[in-house]
């Protein structure tokens, strides 16, 4: 039996890049940038115009005229109206062009228009005031969203604006999620007295969906033959093969035995932990990396999260900060294992981030985790935690509320 360190430390050296694709920009949500995104030309690439109003030349304002008449109307996407005379102006909308013979806007708020002619009707105009000069946001050809970042919806403005309609993304793992156990029915299914529907393989599927991965399903029974077979062609067709159920040590836990069989090296088999002791962790000579987990619900979550999710995000050159929060409560864990304590997360006053445990019936009632965002991963060598203490946690989704 290993450590959480030892098992984490044996997951992340099975880190694996699995290399780049190319796709539509509007379809990579989601995706991991693998290219810098540059600038086409300047941003904003004209000085640009933040106010409906006129645009003046300074100098005129300065000396005392306080008068512009209006020689034109100049929309957003129009050429820009050039004046001629200190004493005239362009009535300019939002977005516009600015006229290279003025420099400074005034709000219609600030003026007053009657026969042709704009009366500023302030004391108090500043030069340049209004305009959003060329360039000042980016340079063409500067870097304007870097690599290694997943895409969001700004991300996807800004590759719009600078007119990169492909982008360059990292590829995901080929991944299946194989449930076992004869008590398993389907989900439109009406079970017996002693049957339960399957639901684990439907989590790690949604869980990996955050990531853009769209996972296959196989369900095999409680039988040596087929399990061997069906590992042995999974084995041949993807990336990563997710497990849950079977790698105990009851009588018709034949899933270890079969992994074995097809050639998977066993790198570890139990971890020193509570939920999800006997997590089962392997690679195949051909590269194939195999995530066994107990079957218990609350066991193949904390798993996911815990061990998964994290190689697969580094795989993918996410990076994220370790977050930590206070305990909000005292708790007392006896056992010789590392606890992942079930939190409910809220912040106080003074912006500290407070994990509140939320108790359950063990590591089958998945109906606990509804109620909770987190686990909180509680030191081996402790058995006693006080409330002001900080330790890690880790965040059930993307989709997580923090």
């Amino acid at each position: 039996m290993v450590t959480v360190e030892q098992a984490e430390k044996i997951v992340l050296a099975q880190i694996k890049d699995y290399g780049t694709e190319q796709m539509y920009f509007e379809n990579a949500l989601g995706r991991v940038l693998a290219e810098d995104v540059k600038a086409d030309r300047d941003l904003p690439p004209y000085d640009r115009v933040t106010m409906d109003g006129i645009a003046i030349q300074f100098e005129s304002f300065e000396k005392g005229n306080y008068s512009f008449k209006i020689i034109g109307t100049q929309a957003a996407g129009d050429t820009p109206i050039e004046i001629t005379n200190f004493d005239e102006c362009v009535e300019i909308m939002t977005g516009a062009a600015l006229p290279s013979t003025t420099d400074t806007v005034i709000r219609y708020e600030d003026l007053n228009i009657k026969d042709g002619i704009a009366t500023v009707t302030i004391n108090t105009v500043t030069k340049n005031q209004s305009i959003h000069f060329r360039g000042r946001d980016k340079k063409q050809n500067e870097v304007v969203v870097k690599a290694n970042q997943v895409v969001s919806p700004v991300i996807i403005q800004m590759t719009a604006a600078v007119g990169k309609d492909k982008l360059l993304v990292k590829k995901l793992p080929k991944v299946v999620i194989i449930s076992s156990g004869d008590e398993l029915i389907k989900v439109n299914e009406t079970p017996t007295p002693y049957q339960i529907r399957k639901s684990n393989n439907y989590t790690i599927k949604a869980a990996l969906q955050q990531y853009r991965i769209n996972a296959e399903m196989i369900h095999i029974p409680d039988d040596a033959e087929i399990t061997r077979k069906e590992i042995e062609k999974c084995l041949q067709q993807y990336d990563v093969i997710i497990l849950s159920g079977g790698v105990s040590e009851g009588k018709f836990d034949y899933i270890p035995k079969a992994l074995e069989t097809c050639g998977v090296e066993k790198l570890f088999h139990k971890v020193q932990q509570r939920p999800g002791k006997p997590f089962w962790f392997g690679k195949h000579n051909n590269g194939v990396l195999v995530y066994a987990f107990p079957g218990n619900p609350v066991s193949t979550f904390m798993c996911l999260h815990r061990y998964f999710l994290l190689w697969l995000e580094q795989s993918l050159n996410i990076v994220k900060e370790p977050m930590y929060a206070q305990l909000n409560k005292d708790f007392v864990f006896n056992p010789a294992l590392q606890y992942f304590l079930q939190v409910q997360l809220t912040i106080n006053n003074n912006g500290t981030l407070l994990a509140t445990p939320v108790e359950g019936n063990g590591s089958g009632d998945f109906a606990n985790l509804l109620g909770t965002d987190a686990f909180m991963e509680l030191p081996l060598e402790q058995n006693k935690f006080t409330k002001g203490e900080v330790y890690r946690i880790w965040q059930f989704s993307l989709a997580s509320k923090w």
